[in-house]
């Protein structure tokens, strides 16, 4: 009876908690318009792929392999058979893929609407990964790999416009510094519990990159939104080995705070399709509303990352 009373109330709970979450609430159709979705091929950016796709938009799925992409596109169709999903390959950790995938949306889109930058990875920092370009793993993916291709893309979205670019950000960025000395963690980074530094210092550099093309895009007909799409349950963190006491003690916090990778889709969803939203730029969104950081942001930081990422990516090279 204390068992079942328990379960209840966890239920009970549960319930209170999504009701705070937020959800799109947008059904307009989305025919013609054209949106890509980077690490389209699970998590929040499938699940912002089926929504989009139930509208009847064009959706690119920009996965680091084709077949990914291809196997997300056969699920979706079991459940849903509207829109149009087109697979393509675009691995973040290399520059000239990001440039290859770049030349060939443009070639066979003559109008992208929307680019919602989603991908990210998360690897133990002690792993010491890198990118193919030799970058920090999560600098060099969340951050440079997303800037790269924004800034490639730029120009096409400004001749679409209305357009929209939406950044997949985390409240974990107010963990997270920008030590201008040490972005490839060369000297090392401080790592306080189970906190990936590594990881909090992307999610910190996409807030601020969210921030700077939102002051160099204004008046462009682009509107740009950074996302926290709350704790959700998704394949980031299958990188990390737990034991099984560790999911016994987290199976109570997983199912009060826990969202589904549909949950944590919608203030994504929300950012690239709400109406309501088309004067508004360079904020960031949680639960569906306006999300006021306990962080204060630098916007002279924001400027300095710029610019760094600029000559990192050799972005002014590819665009002369």
């Amino acid at each position: 009876m204390h068992q079942k009373l328990l379960v209840l109330l966890i239920g009970l709970l549960r319930k209170c908690r999504e009701r705070t979450w937020g959800k799109c609430k947008n059904t307009d159709s989305l025919l013609g318009r054209v949106f890509i979705v980077t690490g389209a091929n699970s998590g929040i950016g499938k699940e912002t792929v089926k929504e989009l796709a139930k509208r009847k938009a064009t959706v690119i799925l920009a996965c680091r392999y084709l077949q990914t992409a291809q196997n997300a596109i056969s699920d979706i169709r079991t459940q849903i058979s509207t829109g149009k999903l087109v697979p393509m390959k675009l691995n973040l950790a290399s520059f000239s893929s990001i440039r290859e995938f770049v030349a060939e949306v443009i070639e066979n889109f003559a109008e992208v609407h929307v680019l919602i930058n989603n991908a990210g990875v998360y690897v133990p920092f002690k792993e010491h990964a890198l990118t193919d370009d030799g970058f920090e793993i999560h600098f060099g993916v969340n951050h440079l790999g997303h800037f790269l291709l924004t800034n490639l893309l730029l120009e096409h979205l400004k001749r679409n416009g209305p357009s929209r670019i939406v950044i997949v950000t985390s409240k974990l960025f107010e963990s997270g510094t920008i030590d201008f000395s040490n972005l490839n963690g060369e000297k090392g980074l401080v790592v306080k519990g189970r906190m990936n530094p590594a990881y909090c210092n992307s999610k910190l550099a996409n807030t601020y990159f969210g921030i700077e093309l939102a002051k160099q895009t204004k008046n462009s007909g682009i509107n740009v939104y950074m996302v926290c799409p709350g704790f959700t349950y998704t394949g980031l963190f299958r990188n990390v080995k737990r034991s099984w006491f560790h999911y016994i003690i987290f199976s109570p916090v997983a199912l009060l705070f826990l969202r589904t990778a549909n949950q944590g889709a919608q203030t994504v969803l929300h950012c690239a399709i709400e109406p309501s939203l088309s004067n508004e730029s360079g904020h960031i969104y949680r639960d569906c509303k306006l999300y006021v950081s306990k962080k204060k942001l630098d916007h002279d930081v924001a400027l300095r990352l710029w610019d760094v990422s600029a000559k990192l990516t050799k972005i002014n090279e590819s665009l002369n």
